[in-house]
């Protein structure tokens, strides 16, 4: 059976960031590069004020290499509005070939993933991805609007208000200095584990995110120790403690250097956000403002980046399905290394 692990040759040349008001006070917040303080972003919508921050992203990523739209030749872009519209709204004004995506919260890596295997491929020589997600616009889509004041159950997640913005190019091609290059990678298979509470996704996502994991470390005859890192996208406290107790199960344990961008990105102690960050844009924000400038002055030699998506819809909960999952992998490594 042909190996499912994608061998990469691609670059990470730049990244930007954009957060609202929550995610500038957690942790990390000096580490993003715009935030809103009403985080509206000057839009007169929540739906608009996503949209603004996919424009913001892709720009500043742009503006950081002093590159103009026409030097991208292909756009991956995803959100978790319905139709993808905060993307296709918010980068509207760039002319450049675009491919709307929706893996749920894997959408970050699945836009890197697909953009590093065109790259690779040969395809193209340089692309984009963008990813966002905004607190008030998935409440409003998925569960109640914000105003309603509708409670958390402990497991519950707070979907982050933030967008991502990468540029990639072709390693042997790129004039740039390189944040960090994507050497493999590993698409995720739909998994249904049974689960059907919206208010828990992270246990929603876990199965599938070891399912990938374990596909990855099998096939590429690797394990937990020959990575620095291994940074899942937002399973949160809850799906995060699942993903080690299956893995310990399979006999591959990843506690000592596991990480997951749903608990990076706000202080449990601190901030009311129950079991953790949740939302596409979590992983974008994390990986973009805290993990790649990491592997970009050689603090991580190597890492395993995985993104996961709870597939699901309002109606689909409605009619009594389950909540499949999917995780989306890619192995990051350090110019440094």
């Amino acid at each position: 059976m042909p190996s499912s692990v994608f061998s990469l040759r691609a670059a990470v040349i730049s990244a930007a960031t954009v957060v609202g008001r929550k995610e500038h006070e957690g942790p990390l917040g000096a580490h993003f590069d715009f935030f809103s303080q009403s985080d509206r972003f000057g839009q007169a919508t929540w739906e608009g004020a996503e949209a603004e921050m996919q424009r913001m992203a892709l720009s500043a990523a742009l503006g950081k290499l002093d590159m103009q739209p026409k030097d991208v030749q292909l756009l991956f872009a995803g959100d978790l509005q319905n139709q993808c519209v905060g993307s296709a709204y918010g980068l509207l004004s760039y002319d450049i070939p675009y491919f709307g995506l929706y893996g749920a919260c894997s959408t970050c890596a699945e836009s890197l993933l697909l953009a590093a295997a065109m790259i690779s491929a040969g395809f193209t020589e340089t692309a984009a991805a963008v990813t966002s997600s905004h607190n008030a616009v998935a409440e409003r889509q998925f569960r109640f609007p914000v105003e309603y004041g509708g409670q958390r159950p402990p497991t519950g997640q707070w979907t982050v208000t933030g967008a991502g913005g990468f540029i990639l190019r072709q390693a042997e091609a790129s004039i740039y200095p390189p944040m960090a290059y994507v050497t493999a990678g590993m698409p995720g298979m739909v998994l249904d584990a049974g689960i059907n509470d919206a208010n828990n996704m992270g246990a929603a996502m876990a199965p599938s995110a070891a399912d990938t994991l374990l596909r990855y470390f099998k096939e590429s005859e690797t394990s937990a120790e020959d990575y620095d890192l291994i940074v899942t996208g937002d399973l949160g406290w809850e799906g995060g403690s699942i993903l080690c107790d299956l893995m310990n199960s399979e006999g591959y344990p990843i506690e000592t250097n596991y990480q997951d961008c749903g608990r990076l990105i706000f202080s449990k102690n601190t901030q009311d956000t129950h079991g953790g960050g949740s939302g596409c844009g979590c992983s974008a924000v994390v990986l973009g403002s805290y993990l790649l400038p990491r592997l970009m002055r050689g603090k991580i030699k190597k890492m395993l980046f995985m993104a996961t998506g709870a597939l699901m819809s309002p109606d689909s909960l409605k009619q009594g399905n389950a909540i499949p999952g999917v995780g989306h992998l890619l192995c990051l490594e350090s110019p440094c290394h």
